[in-house]
Formats: C-alpha cells, structure tokens, sequence
C-alpha cells in the first residue's frame, strides 16, 4: 500500500524543491459546501426543469454526472450518423440536447452557488489563503467563485500575490475587465476549464467584477444567463472534447500551455484522476515536474483511492526517463483547507 503523508510531511518532503505549484480539482470546493459542488447536489437542483427525454438518459446511463450524459449524448449522435445518416432530426436532437444540458449545467451552478462572499466565513477565508500561501501558481479546473472570492479577500493575511492575466480595457473604465495574451507575463492564476465569471464576449475575454460595478458577481452572472449569454468554461464530456474546446479559446490554451511548462513540485487537490481529466494527466506525463504530490480523501485503501494511486504511479512509469518524477501521496484532510478551526 502507497505510504500517505500528512500535508505538513508532504510540504517538507519538498522543502528544498525551487517551484511549488497546485493543482485543484472539483474536491477543492466540495470540501468547502459539500452540498452545493457534488455532482449529485447539481443533478438534484437541475432535474426539476429538464427535459424527460434527457432525464431518461441520466437514468440508462445510471449517473449523475452532467459530463459523462454530454459525452454519451456526443457520441449517439457520432453513432447514428454513422449507422443511420438519413436520421437527421434524431441527429440533430441528440447534438441539441448535450449542448441543452451543458447551458442546464451553467445555471444551475449560478442558480446553486452560494450568494456572497461573506457565506464563506473569515476563518474560513484566513485558512484557504494560508494553504493557497505556499504555492508561487494556482491551476484550477473549477469554474465556481471559490478561488476568486478567496483571493480577493486581500485584508486577510496572508497576502498572496495573485494575477489571473486581467486587466482594465484601455479604452477606460468598464463593468468588466479584460484579458490579452501579451499582458499575462507575471499570470499566476489559471482557470484551466474557465470560470463563471469569465465570459466569451468574441472580439474580448471579459470577467465580471464587483470592483467596477458595485453588483454582486453571482448577480452579473444570473443576469447574463437570463439574456443567454453564457460563461466560458469546459463542461464537454470526454477528454478529448475538453482538450478541443480548449484549443479554441486563447485564454484556456495559453493557461493549458503554461501548465505544460511548470518545472519543480506539483501538488494535486481534489482531482479523481478519472478518464475526463486525461487531458491534464497527459501533459504530466510529458512534462518537466520533479515531484508530484496528490491528496487522497479518506481511507486509501477505498476503490476510488486506489484508481487515483494507479493513475498517478503510471505518470512515473510513461515520463521520459530523462525527467524522473517522484510520485507520493498526502491525506487531504489535512491540509485544512476550509477548517475555520485552524
């Protein structure tokens, strides 16, 4: 069985390592509101208002995943052109419907999400940023709030130096801000699938702000989804769908491509490893890290652990032998990243 450290072993194993970077996945903020970003909580809040032939496929498949119902969706419409081209409205309604459930996915993330900042409390707050303190990059595959209202919290200590790449348009001021690719020299902050508040404006990227409108972000947010404006990020299903739909944005692809490049130690929250997040796990496998540290939550020796221990020994056993890496383990709880006890 793979050994488990604590948090505080895991930082010291690589003390003298020159770049620590982290990784977050979907754990980072159920271990905030459990009941708000578990799938199972998202599938609960949408299945009132959906469709029943898109319900029905929730319960053939036997999941609650919106992107494991997308990717099916993808691929019987990929099945019946195939089979039965001449099936041109079933085609249709089947590509129809995965991209219904994915604007499904998006507001009721936004409808789900907690209100304000201030539903997250101070120690709450005082414990993430002291966590998110030891890392000089954050790379997350989340699109909810979580990250971005910690990091505004810049009267608590500790005080992390943070830039997402956005800036204030220069034609003056507006209710948004907005992200060039040849300003985001000293970016330390990548949403790697988006946020809710990132938005494809076409000829911009732009992000809501509170700063520039005095409008809360989740209230800007429902409010561009009432006139169908939808947030940039990735809820296709496979991995290989994520990876195109991040070809196509300059900001998703150049926060991919910065991942790619870390050097040093990387430490993963909250990621399953699952075949959707093939595309990250790829690029590890390619890459140039030193060590890789993945937080495990609960009993290691839970199936869903063991896959995670697996996956991750396998991106040893495919690197270069060039470039080794050092694969270990640390128990997530400890590192008490929403723990207003600490």
């Amino acid at each position: 069985m793979a050994k488990i450290l604590s948090f505080k072993e895991a930082l010291q194993s690589i003390e003298g390592v020159k770049h620590k970077h982290l990784l977050l996945g979907n754990g980072f903020s159920r271990a905030c509101r459990d009941d708000v970003f578990a799938y199972t909580a998202l599938y609960d809040q949408a299945k009132e208002g959906m469709p029943k032939r898109i319900l029905s496929a929730f319960d053939i498949l036997k999941t609650t995943d919106f992107e494991w119902v997308m990717r099916a969706l993808r691929q019987a419409a990929a099945l019946v052109e195939a089979y039965a081209p001449k099936r041109a409205k079933l085609i249709a309604k089947l590509a129809e419907d995965a991209d219904a459930l994915r604007e499904i996915l998006a507001e009721t993330i936004a409808g789900n999400h907690p209100d304000r900042p201030g539903d997250i409390s101070v120690k709450q707050y005082k414990s993430c940023k002291k966590f998110l303190n030891h890392f000089e990059s954050i790379y997350t595959l989340n699109y909810d709030l979580l990250l971005y209202w910690t990091l505004m919290q810049e009267e608590l200590a500790p005080v992390i130096t943070h830039d997402d790449g956005f800036r204030q348009p220069e034609d003056g001021p507006a209710g948004y801000v907005t992200w060039e690719v040849d300003k985001t020299d000293t970016q330390n902050v990548h949403y790697l699938h988006g946020a809710l508040h990132i938005f494809d404006a076409g000829a911009e990227i732009q992000k809501f702000t509170w700063v520039n409108t005095g409008v809360a972000l989740i209230d800007q947010i429902r409010e561009a989804l009432k006139m169908n404006k939808f947030p940039l990020f990735v809820s296709e299903g496979s991995s290989t769908e994520k990876l195109t739909r991040i070809q196509h944005s300059g900001l998703l692809n150049r926060s991919f491509r910065s991942f790619a490049k870390i050097q040093g130690a990387l430490i993963i929250y909250g990621l399953s490893m699952s075949e959707n997040d093939e595309h990250i796990l790829k690029l590890l496998e390619r890459g140039k890290t030193s060590d890789i540290l993945v937080g495990l939550y609960g009993d290691p020796t839970k199936q869903s652990n063991e896959a995670i221990i697996k996956r991750a020994k396998l991106i040893s056993k495919r690197r270069n032998p060039r470039r080794p890496v050092n694969i270990s383990f640390f128990d997530a709880a400890s590192a008490h990243v929403w723990d207003a006890n600490v």
